[in-house]
């Protein structure tokens, strides 16, 4: 295992102990438990009709054993009128039971598995509903990746509504019915009650060691799974690099390693398993020999109230005692289990530190600008990635940001978006600190176009309208034209009614930018709009945003000289820091760093052959 790998489980395993049981856990359910409460009601008045069923066998064959007894020692000889009555009355009594009791067990497991799903359902929908509210630095930091995560919820409901089940349609009974048992035991015999009760603590302190034991592995393969689970998606975004290096070998070499640790977590987990479930199981024999051994003995001794049908008779009430004894090692596994993955769980619900923040500003109108001062942010994975930055974006004009990969021009966007928070220093929108601004209100002034924009599974109409959901069939046609994605839309046989994940990668940009032309904001961040456009395409979206520009603040960063010449202002950075400003003319005869970049940038093109060519 991996220094990482025992690091995370070490700190599951810490958590666990500190903040939750099995007490706690079913106190973090109760709340989605209370709404079911009829649902609940009614499963727990069946289960104890159910348990008094369970009961029945035994009273009956105590008193069919004596009754038959009786009927072998009479003076006059066997009755086989009276031997039929007796059967008869067995017969109705034990299957009239039957019948009832397969009822009783419909309608608990109905009732039971309604409270299941709909927890299940109540669940899901708030930790989407939680997601929904963090700030983007929850989402970059270590162990939130999109696998790791998806796995944390999953399980986290699957094992959660397991509780449920095993708590109010498997437990309850059981217990219920061993109590009953326990009880009838006593009323017949205080010795006999005494022996049946004396095994049960051994039987639960054997399961108690075993889940100390068994703490630290369920963390370890707990831990595996979220690899596993994270390195098949990452194999599957990643598909097409892998295939064109020929690493198909390498990859699945990594899963194979870890497939390998994941089998044998799971098989040092089931050997100590099964170690302590074997002893369980001896434990429970011997409790039956010494009921048998001492309701014997007081048979033989004439013992009050003792016949030979109560051999069978408390023999089959400790089965009702063991038979729950039996499930409960499966269920405190369940629960140990669902601890694990409930600690994941409810640590998104409680993460209140990583809800975003929002403010009660909410102009009627908004100018534009913004201005940076001294300001410093380093991701949550430590990437320092702006330094002491001071900047001013005006209202109505065009700001370009230059600078190498890394150079802090996309952590711009995101500080600006309230997608992060800086570390220090201030950011100021129409003189309104950000933290101060309504954050919906906000972004509902800026339109955001990246480099890469995501596309949701869905028609291409639909999301074209993500940009404003209430628009009009007609207004998202009219986005789609200035985006120059409509006659290529028109083309498919579906038209606007076609899913928008078969559309390529160019023509995806194009669905992004039309979002932006429907939301029509204020404010617009464009991170590489054109980058996986063709040239054509690229000089009309220039074109389109262009005339979309005009009276709006817009920054736009690009490594395409063409998309930043004709801005009016220019910040150029380096790690993090600004170390040119001014019209992109005066940036240039400075020269430094925005030299260089523009002079490349020119080389890479072979401006001088597209001269001559152009001449």
């Amino acid at each position: 295992m991996s220094q990482k790998m025992c690091i995370f489980a070490s700190a599951m395993e810490q958590n666990n102990e500190s903040k939750m049981g099995i007490g706690g856990l079913l106190r973090r359910l109760l709340p989605f438990v209370l709404p079911y409460r009829w649902l609940l009601v009614a499963t727990l008045a069946l289960t104890f009709v159910g348990s008094l069923m369970a009961q029945v066998n035994a009273v009956v064959l105590d008193r069919a054993v004596d009754r038959i007894n009786a009927l072998l020692h009479l003076d006059g000889g066997f009755q086989w009128g009276v031997a039929a009555r007796i059967l008869i009355t067995i017969s109705i009594i034990l299957l009239g039971k039957e019948v009832l009791a397969a009822l009783i067990t419909f309608g608990q497991r109905v009732f039971g598995e309604k409270i299941r799903i709909n927890v299940s359902r109540d669940l899901s929908l708030r930790v989407v509903d939680r997601i929904l509210q963090f700030r983007m630095a929850f989402f970059s930091q270590d162990g939130n990746e999109p696998g790791k995560l998806q796995t944390r919820i999953d399980r986290g409901i699957m094992s959660l509504s397991n509780t449920v089940k095993n708590f109010f349609i498997d437990i309850l009974p059981l217990f219920t019915s061993a109590v009953l048992a326990l009880v009838l035991m006593y009323a017949a015999n205080v010795y006999v009650g005494l022996v049946a009760t004396a095994i049960i603590p051994v039987y639960f302190w054997i399961t108690a060691v075993q889940g100390r034991r068994m703490k630290g592995w369920r963390h370890r393969v707990f831990g595996t799974h979220q690899q596993l689970s994270h390195g098949i998606l990452n194999i599957i975004e990643s598909m097409g690099v892998i295939k064109s290096f020929n690493r198909e070998r390498v990859e699945a070499d990594k899963q194979a390693a870890l497939q390998e640790q994941s089998t044998d977590q799971q098989l040092q987990t089931r050997r100590i398993s099964f170690l302590y479930e074997g002893l369980k199981t001896f434990v429970e024999q011997i409790g039956t020999v010494l009921i048998i051994i001492l309701t014997a003995y007081l048979v033989l001794t004439d013992y009050p109230g003792m016949s030979i049908g109560k051999i069978m008779y408390h023999v089959l009430l400790f089965s009702n005692v063991s038979a729950p004894i039996r499930q409960l090692h499966r269920i405190y596994d369940d629960l140990n289990d669902a601890l694990v993955y409930a600690e994941g769980f409810f640590g998104i619900l409680d993460a209140e530190q990583e809800v975003e923040e929002s403010g009660k500003y909410h102009p009627e109108r908004v100018e534009g600008r913004f201005e940076l001062c001294n300001v410093e942010f380093t991701y949550p994975n430590g990437t320092h990635a702006i330094r002491d930055l001071s900047m001013t974006i005006e209202p109505g004009k065009t700001t370009a940001l230059v600078g190498l990969s890394g150079a802090g021009k996309s952590t711009i966007v995101n500080l600006l978006d309230k997608f992060y928070s800086p570390d220090s220093g201030s950011i100021t929108l129409d003189g309104v600190p950000l933290g101060e601004w309504d954050t919906e209100a906000l972004r509902e002034q800026i339109g955001l176009v990246l480099q890469k924009n995501h596309i949701f599974s869905g028609t291409i109409e639909e999301n074209i309208r993500y940009g404003r959901p209430g628009a009009t069939h007609e207004e998202v046609l009219e986005a789609a034209r200035k985006a120059y994605i409509y006659d290529q839309v028109m083309a498919l046989p579906d038209g606007f009614n076609s899913n928008a994940l078969q559309l390529s990668g160019g023509q995806q940009q194009r669905i992004a930018i039309a979002r932006m032309f429907l939301k029509n904001p204020p404010i617009i961040f464009l991170d590489e709009p054109t980058a996986s456009l063709d040239a054509i395409a690229t000089e009309q979206i220039k074109n389109s945003i262009d005339a979309i520009k005009q009276g709006r603040t817009v920054i736009v960063i690009s490594h395409n000289i063409g998309q930043i010449i004709d801005s009016d202002a220019l910040y150029v950075l380096d790690t993090g820091h600004c170390v040119q400003s001014g019209t992109p003319t005066e940036v240039y005869r400075q020269g430094g760093l925005y030299k260089e970049i523009f002079d490349a940038s020119a080389r890479s093109m072979n401006v001088d052959k597209i001269a001559d060519t152009l001449t």
